[in-house]
Order: structure tokens, then sequence, then C-alpha cells
């Protein structure tokens, strides 16, 4: 596997692979138009992508997509995203996820990120931006909230 800097083909299918919008704190995010990594397995196949955003030395992961989970894509990629920030002088990386994603908040845990807070029906308001998120999300939970988590440089 290999971790490199998104290319013109890799962004595109990175970018169709999570959806080319994705809205967090009420800001709508192109996801062509933000730096991003991708995993590559040996023969050239994209296994995962990453896309961030850096800001008031903060960074904020705005998508996290795998093709090829439990084999460490996306911990490399936070990885890399992380020493990204820290040589940006960024204080925290920080993510938005849906009330419904178990799986997500368990995998951020288990790799040092926190809960910084629940931002109660900010999902219902993201939906005038984006219409197509859907009402209903993982185990039949309705998905209302985002939940912030985050991990201090």
């Amino acid at each position: 596997m290999r971790i490199k800097e998104m290319d013109a083909r890799t962004r595109e299918e990175a970018a169709k692979l999570a959806g080319p919008l994705m809205v967090s704190r009420g800001e709508i995010h192109r996801l062509e138009e933000l730096p991003g990594c991708c995993a590559e397995d040996g023969d050239g196949s994209l296994l995962a992508a990453i896309f961030y955003h850096v800001r008031n030395g903060e960074c904020e992961i705005v998508s996290l997509e795998s093709r090829a989970e439990n084999r460490g894509a996306g911990t490399r990629l936070i990885e890399a995203v992380t020493a990204r920030a820290r040589a940006e002088g960024c204080s925290r990386v920080w993510l938005i996820t849906s009330n419904d994603n178990t799986r997500a908040i368990r995998f951020y845990q288990k790799r040092g990120f926190d809960l910084k807070a629940v931002h109660r029906d900010a999902i219902t308001e993201a939906r005038k931006l984006k219409p197509s998120i859907p009402l209903i999300g993982y185990d039949g939970i309705p998905i209302r909230h985002e939940l912030e988590l985050e991990y201090l440089l």
C-alpha cells in the first residue's frame, strides 16, 4: 500500500466514492477543491481517500472513505493528515460525523480522537444545503445530529 497526494485521476475517483459535496457545521465543502491524500494498492487501484481543510490553525478532516476496510489505509491516511497539520502549525485535527455512524465513532476514538461537541439538529439544518442526506442511517437510526471529534496536537 502506498500513501500519496492525490493527482487528477485519484481526486476525481475519490470524490465519486465519497460524493462531490460534504456539509459540516453549516459549510458546504466541494471535495474536488480540497487537498487530499489517497492510499493505493500495488497496482495503483484506489483503496481509500481523505480530504481535509486547514483554516485558522485547525485541520478539519472533511471526508475519509475506504474501499478496503481493516487493511490500515484509513489509519495511515489520518497519520498523513495529522503530520501535515503539525507541519502547518495546527493545534488540532477535527471532524464531524453523524449520530448514526457508530462505526466511525469507534474508528476515530481508537485512533485518539475524543468527543468535543454534539451539535443538536445540525444535520436537520444541513439538509437545507444538501437535500440528499438521508433521514434514516445505519441500523435504522434517524440522522439528526453532528458529532464533533478532535485530536489535539
